[in-house]
């Protein structure tokens, strides 16, 4: 018989990564390729600041008849194939967590829906609390639910006790891509490639959620 899960969260009491490079792990999960583009983009900003990075991949779900219907799909999971899936153990990790979901129908993927939900048991210890959060997103229309899926994906990190860093209006370019919430983009069904207004936009958010976590480090390693 499974223990019940409790109802309440215990304090954080694991000792804060106080030592060591910025930890951040990039948890995503993509079907057609957009979303992954992205994903390589925020770990490849974080490399180049020094943080140690994990890129992990959210294990797919959908049938495989659902998967070879749509060659996109299809190739961007044969791709990929190399990037390790994403487990519990890689958000215990990270002093920053950077999550990349496609919207379904205005909210989070069930592939990194999965993901989030498997951290029930490290939740009920504490140890998802005090760290940073953030999310990038991507839709097939304009206004596709981008907003309201990185809005819904964050309902999670305050249940964490997480800190979420969203990029908001910090950067001149963030009026150009237009969304403070995140890093989104508009695909028009695999017609729009991640083009460089995406992609400053991720770098941006990366820069924002490492100063932001290197901040947090320094300050638990004195507290």
């Amino acid at each position: 018989m499974s223990t019940p899960a409790p109802t309440t969260a215990a304090p954080n009491t694991a000792a804060p990564n106080t030592a060591g490079p910025l930890r951040i792990a990039v948890v995503y999960y993509s079907s057609t390729g957009t979303i992954a583009a992205l994903a390589r983009e925020i770990s490849e900003t974080a490399e180049k600041a020094g943080a140690e990075v994990r890129l992990r991949r959210a294990p797919e779900l959908a049938p495989r008849s659902a998967i070879e219907s749509n060659p996109a799909w299809a190739e961007n999971l044969r791709a990929t194939e190399d990037i390790p899936e994403a487990s519990p153990s890689d958000v215990d990790w990270a002093d920053a967590v950077l999550l990349g979901t496609p919207t379904r129908f205005g909210n989070v993927s069930a592939q990194l829906k999965q993901v989030l939900d498997q951290l029930g048991p490290l939740w009920a210890e504490g140890r998802l609390a005090d760290k940073v959060y953030s999310g990038f997103t991507s839709s097939a229309s304009p206004h596709g639910g981008q907003e309201s899926t990185l809005l819904a994906l964050y309902n999670s990190v305050h249940h964490f006790g997480g800190l979420t860093v969203a990029p908001g209006y910090t950067d001149q370019s963030k009026f150009v891509d237009g969304n403070p919430y995140g890093t989104s983009h508009t695909d028009a069904q695999g017609n729009n490639p991640v083009d460089e207004t995406a992609r400053t936009a991720a770098r941006v958010q990366t820069e924002r959620v490492i100063r932001i976590a290197e901040a947090l480090k320094a300050g638990l390693a004195v507290s």
